[in-house]
């Protein structure tokens, strides 16, 4: 879906005489023993040519490697090219879409990975690609010296290289950064480094909104990070407050704390968070606004002092502090509202002289602060104005000015962002990691926006009324849909980074034409080998108070019933298609016309030909009792069914067959439908036991898109070898996920209360924290600091205390 030279990358990966290290001898010093590895595309067809005498397009040693001139504040009238190569300092869907537009604009690419993401999608998307270090963040995406340094081997990806964009996240937001690579001669796609300390530090930026007269949330912005002083200052504002990160976002580094008890514990944690996430331990506190509504206004501003407001979008449903679906316009703004907050959005980027993309946060309507990165919400910005927004980017980086005024940009439509990611909303939507067997995702209509033609230019148009507007629902607007992605099918969702999988974006003529669409497409979306969301973003979607726009912060708390509804029994009807599934898939119809007695005899039975079967299903719950379904061939592709359940349901002349490995056929009850059923097969590492996690699970999709997972239940035997293997405790802490031990709070002696913690672990640079579930004695402790431990695990075991 996401245009790419798969042949081309297959090949890539393929061939090892494609994949080269670095020679010592054309570096400019020898400074590691360590391999660093490119991956060209280049040298990949230059391989294929002379596989005998493989060669590295490398230019010699002896050539110096050239910049792109700083850029000059200008007021020539003449357009500036664009770059002939970027380095995209980033990763997964954002660094994709950096690639998509910089291809477009015949501009090539260089991209970097950690070693775990060696065979990700913006690898294989890239010109070039390097690798940069280990998997996590602090060693790999975050050292900047492995960019820019030129002592290092690295230095040949940055041959020729003009401009680097950091994407969001990371290095993104990190002035040092972007005056390291002034002092090289290289662009950074983003605002100058005074900027990014002035409105990059979320402390920084309340003081500056403090001085021009917009209130802010009370709170300590200070740099003292003394802790002792920063639960005086709680303590002072007054509970519950609000721990966060001074740089990033993404809820990274954020903690809500309703008492002084929470406090020490609450802080050291979302340091922890900020320093791995953003290289910066230093936080903020600041009263915490239980019920607002977060508004985001974007921005765009050139080296020759113009500055845009692009509209807004709000980003008010979020879970632990992180937005999961956005939408521009904002819902119920008034055509004045629309203009004040765009002024004040402009106003502030002038104020700091900021140049490219960013963002001003309204928490509406108490505080506002700035980011200065290309938000991640970015597409349904693109998508109402009909710009490719990373394209205005790179032309402001190149020194141009903005493509349109403020009057020419268009507000046209409705648009809807919903963000796909691995984790488990029912589960406080904690993240999960492991591989994507399956992934079956809507078509695509657009790559990028579909382009809006721009107003006229009018040079009477006052600056408030080039802001004071409605959207523009009038025009006829087609359904339009965009899949921003950075996996593909076989992809590994790892615990080290982010766990967003894609971004699906909506875009049509008003918003509830936008919404069917949303609807429509996450009926679509399929996937299996990790928990999502994407149940959870379809009953968002059909929520009542959400269709009538009625968001807040804490929507999802407040419409929690609606939002997770009781998790039905599965019908007798679906429990019939899952045995139908697994007796076609065993015992295949054969096709009819010309055959031979090898392809149309099958396994010969004592009792006869008849196929009989008698299959025990359950939900996807250990504690749920199997179902009995028996099932009967009649005749080639016809079946009578018997569910055993509490109320027995018996089926006759049912029609059945298998399209495809994963779709059924059915006509049921006079209904034919088809659905779609993934087996997954348990782990060979998990002995079989009555936890569903440890069977086969069958993921079925019906034809609404609805996701139930069923388990078939292992037999009696394995069973009980299983238990001969397994040891169950009552007080043992596994691990939920796989993770990262960030720290042990207890060793084996120790006595611990119930709902004591035990253990904090790390996955997708989120924290959890495991807690005492009885009281007892610490009997045992199996993991240690540091430790990657896989899900399942016994960390901890506490021997209960005797009554």
């Amino acid at each position: 879906m996401i245009p790419t030279n798969r042949a081309a990358a297959s090949s890539l990966l393929r061939s090892s005489t494609h994949v080269y290290s670095i020679p010592r001898t054309l570096l400019a010093a020898d400074v590691s023993s360590s391999t660093k590895y490119a991956r060209t595309l280049q040298t990949k067809a230059s391989a294929i040519g002379a596989m005998s005498q493989p060669r590295m397009l490398v230019q010699p040693a002896v050539l110096r490697r050239r910049f792109a001139t700083a850029i000059q504040n200008t007021l020539s009238s003449e357009r500036k090219p664009h770059f002939d190569k970027i380095l995209i300092a980033n990763r997964g869907e954002i660094a994709c879409r950096v690639i998509r537009t910089a291809k477009k604009l015949g501009i090539k690419t260089v991209a970097v990975y950690s070693e775990v993401d060696a065979n990700s999608l913006h690898v294989l998307e890239a010109d070039e690609a390097y690798c940069i270090g280990p998997a996590p963040s602090a060693e790999s995406y975050l050292r900047m010296d492995k960019i820019i340094d030129t002592e290092l081997d690295f230095e040949l990806a940055l041959y020729r290289l003009q401009a680097v964009h950091p994407g969001y996240g990371f290095l993104s937001e990190n002035a040092k950064f972007a005056e390291r690579l002034a002092e090289e001669g290289i662009v950074f796609i983003g605002p100058p480094s005074s900027a990014i300390v002035s409105m990059g530090s979320k402390s920084e930026s309340k003081n500056i909104m403090s001085a021009a007269g917009v209130p802010c949330v009370p709170g300590y912005h200070g740099v003292n990070q003394d802790v002792n002083l920063l639960f005086a200052e709680a303590e002072t504002i007054g509970y519950p407050v609000l721990i966060k990160a001074i740089h990033g976002g993404g809820g990274k580094g954020m903690r809500v704390v309703s008492s002084a008890s929470q406090f020490k514990d609450a802080l050291a944690s979302a340091q922890r968070e900020s320093l791995k996430s953003f290289g910066d331990a230093d936080v903020l506190v600041e009263k915490y606004i239980e019920r607002p509504r977060h508004i985001e206004v974007q921005v765009f501003a050139d080296t020759l002092g113009n500055a845009v407001s692009l509209w807004e979008r709000d980003c008010s449903v979020q879970r632990r502090n992180q937005k999961i679906i956005e939408e521009a316009p904002a819902p119920g703004l008034s055509p004045e509202l629309r203009a004040d907050l765009s002024a004040k959005a402009v106003a502030a980027a002038k104020a700091v002289n900021y140049v490219g993309a960013g963002t001003v946060e309204f928490i509406f309507d108490n505080d506002t602060e700035k980011n200065t990165r290309l938000q991640v919400e970015h597409p349904v910005t693109e998508m109402i104005t009909g710009l490719d927004l990373v394209e205005w980017q790179l032309e402001v980086a190149a020194g141009n000015p903005l493509p349109l005024s403020q009057a020419q940009i268009p507000l046209v439509g409705h648009a809807f962002e919903a963000r796909i990611y691995a984790e488990n909303p029912r589960n406080d939507f904690l993240p999960d990691s492991g591989p994507l067997l399956y992934l079956d995702t809507p078509t695509p209509t657009h790559v990028f926006a579909p382009p809006i033609p721009s107003l006229p230019h009018n040079d009477s148009c006052s600056e408030l009324d080039s802001v004071k507007r409605s959207p523009d629902t009038s025009t006829h607007v087609a359904p339009s849909m965009r899949l921003e992605q950075g996996f593909t099918q076989g992809a590994q969702i790892g615990v080290f980074y982010d766990p967003m999988i894609a971004k699906l974006v909506v875009h049509a003529r008003d918003r509830t034409s936008a919404l069917r669409a949303l609807r429509r497409a996450l009926e679509e979306y399929k996937v299996v080998g990790v928990s999502t969301n994407v149940e959870f973003l379809r009953m968002l979607a059909g929520n009542g108070a959400f269709i009538n726009g009625e968001v807040e912060t804490g929507f999802i708390k407040k419409h929690y019933e609606d939002l997770f509804p009781a998790v039905a029994d599965p019908s007798a009807e679906l429990l019939a298609q899952a045995a139908l599934f697994i007796a076609l898939r065993e015992h295949p119809i054969q096709p009819t016309g010309l055959s031979t007695p090898w392809t149309t005899l099958s396994s010969r039975r004592f009792g006869g030909d008849v196929y009989e079967r008698t299959i025990s299903i359950q939900p996807d719950d250990a504690s749920a009792d199997p179902t009995r379904v028996s099932l009967k061939s009649t005749s080639p592709g016809r079946f009578s069914i018997a569910v055993h359940s509490a109320t027995p349901k018996t089926f006759t002349g049912v029609s059945a067959r298998l399209v495809s490995p994963t779709t059924l056929s059915t006509t049921l009850n006079g209904a034919s439908t088809e659905i779609t059923i993934v087996s997954q097969r348990p782990s060979p590492s998990h002995p079989a036991s009555r936890a569903t996690n440890t069977m086969e699970r069958l993921h079925v999709f019906s034809a609404s898109g609805t996701k139930t997972t069923l388990a078939i239940p292992p037999p009696a035997y394995l069973l009980s070898l299983g238990q001969d293997v397994l040891t169950s405790s009552k007080g043992a802490l596994r691990a939920p996920m796989p993770s990262l031990v960030v720290e042990v709070k207890v060793s084996v002696g120790d006595r611990v209360e119930k709902g004591q913690p035990v253990v904090v672990l790390e996955s997708m640079k989120t924290e959890t924290v495991l807690r005492a579930e009885i009281a007892g004695v610490v009997n045992a402790v199996g993991c240690a600091k540091g430790e990657m431990v896989e899900e399942g695990r016994e960390l901890v075991d506490i021997k209960e205390d005797e009554l």
